[in-house]
């Protein structure tokens, strides 16, 4: 996970914008509709050049998103749609699968299943008719610290779960021994701690080289 830096620094972020063009969608609708998308890029971009945020880029949504998210490596990445933004959340997504970075998504969307999408997505905060220049600061605050807090707690998980699973690898190391040298598990742990610390291993290290041994020669 790609963290963003400290306060000091300048979050560098990139904008996503659907594709739209002057007149698409057919006439006057159409040329509206490219009016208001040009009006809510303005405003964002107002509030985060006054908020002193780094705009790293503006990119459409189009197939080469993910491949350009992965060159700019952004702190955070905003998505601008006022409608429906499922298709720019799955190329999101794939840009993020390795490397989670807090995603806010400012819509006109308000459908409880578009929000419950965008969340099961990873969207850090879903803003609906909230796209003015005074509120991207605090909306952004906001969203950065829950992703924080998000990944403090997949890494604390994380952790457990590396934990529980280093200990599997050892009670299994330890049988092995038990059973081989007729040990106590007492003296077992001892065997493995000695082996360990003369190679200068962790001890899950030298138990899975002993139970990957084992299953090799059955």
């Amino acid at each position: 996970m790609k963290s963003p830096g400290p306060a000091s620094v300048p979050l560098r972020i990139v904008v996503v914008n659907p594709v739209t063009h002057p007149g698409a969608g057919g006439g006057t609708e159409g040329d509206a509709a490219f009016a208001e998308q040009a009006r809510r890029s303005a405003a964002l971009r107002i509030g985060l050049l006054e908020s002193g945020y780094d705009l790293v880029a503006s990119l459409p949504a189009d197939v080469f998103l993910p491949e350009r998210i992965l060159q700019l490596q952004p702190d955070m990445i905003i998505v601008d749609s006022e409608s429906d933004a499922r298709d720019i959340l799955e190329h999101i997504v794939i840009a993020t699968r390795d490397e989670r970075r807090p995603i806010v998504l400012f819509t006109e969307d308000d459908a409880q299943a578009s929000m419950d999408a965008a969340i099961d997505a990873g969207v850090s905060a879903y803003i609906v008719a909230g796209l003015h220049a005074e509120r991207v600061k605090p909306v952004l605050d906001v969203a950065l610290a829950r992703f924080r807090r998000e990944q403090k707690l997949l890494d604390e998980l994380q952790g457990t779960r590396q934990k529980l699973a280093e200990r599997k690898i050892v009670d299994r190391a330890k049988g092995l021994l038990m059973e081989r040298y007729r040990l106590t598990e007492d003296q077992a742990y001892q065997r493995l701690r000695s082996m360990a610390m003369n190679k200068n291993m962790k001890l899950a290290e030298i138990a899975q080289r002993l139970v990957d041994v084992e299953d090799l020669l059955g």
